[in-house]
């Protein structure tokens, strides 16, 4: 083969390699949801909760950037797991408008719900433009209080034996951690929720041990073969997902985000994660 011909040849074997990676980052990967199964050991776990199932999903982002009927399918789909808790940790919405609303409804209508209990924490994309909008906030709570889901406000609650601790989103308005960890018992079952793990940097934790289950950074929703992502939006670029030790004996879980800002996804599938609670 004549030099030149075969450099023709790579030309056009690249872009062709180029536009299947553009197809399958666009129209496959953000919709192959990836159920990850973790152990989560929980330190003073009642023994009627060991072995029991809890879903965690984040970063659902209802809105007009992607079709959320996938959304509710993988609802669907969780439901069908029969959870006992299910956590839910931020950004329901991408706010632009009002609209969001109705279609959080009409989502969120499919929303599982656990048989011991369901609660959530916001987001920043639930505090609407900057992150500073609270009636945007109100009413995405009351929304999602109408399907069965209890919004921790910096706040505790204990259900069937297991405390959640509920810290309000870090860039928004009304982060409050020592509201959060003012009836904190060391001597509880406890899992804080807190949608952006660098939350978990601050000296805010009143000696709390244990697990932190965030989102946030949506793994980086694109990354390279063997590198770090990236784009990630938190201070702290060791979070990415998955598990990550923490000093202090605490671990930060960060879930890789069910839904996307935009709708485009490479190695980086979204992700409902199961967690099977085993006593620590």
């Amino acid at each position: 083969m004549k030099r030149k011909d075969f450099l023709i040849k790579t030309a056009l074997a690249g872009v062709g390699l180029s536009g299947l990676t553009g197809v399958y980052s666009y129209a496959i990967e953000p919709f192959w949801v990836e159920f990850t199964h973790v152990d989560l050991p929980v330190s003073n776990l009642p023994d009627a909760l060991e072995g029991k199932k809890m879903i965690q999903i984040s970063d659902v982002h209802v809105g007009n950037r992607f079709d959320y009927s996938y959304i509710i399918e993988s609802f669907i789909k969780v439901k069908a797991l029969n959870p006992h808790f299910v956590v839910y940790t931020g950004d329901y919405i991408s706010y632009e408008n009002n609209t969001q609303f109705d279609q959080l409804a009409e989502v969120f209508e499919h929303a599982p719900l656990g048989s011991l209990g369901t609660v959530g924490v916001l987001g920043n994309h639930d505090y609407g433009v900057n992150w500073r909008e609270e009636h945007v906030a109100e009413r995405t709570v009351q929304r999602l209080k109408d399907h069965g889901i209890t919004i921790l406000r910096n706040e505790p609650l204990t259900l069937a034996g297991l405390t959640f601790i509920g810290l309000d989103d870090y860039w928004a308005i009304n982060f409050d951690p020592v509201a959060a960890f003012k009836e904190y018992d060391p001597g509880r079952a406890n899992i804080v929720l807190s949608h952006n793990p660098d939350t978990c940097d601050l000296d805010i934790w009143s000696g709390y041990k244990g697990w932190i289950l965030s989102g946030h950074t949506h793994g980086g929703q694109c990354k390279p073969p063997f590198l770090s992502p990236p784009i990630l939006p938190v201070r702290n670029k060791r979070y990415t997902a998955g598990i990550i030790e923490l000093p202090g004996d605490r671990q930060v879980y960060i879930n890789r985000a069910l839904g996307h800002l935009w709708q485009v996804r490479f190695n980086v599938r979204p992700e409902i994660t199961v967690f099977n609670l085993t006593k620590r």
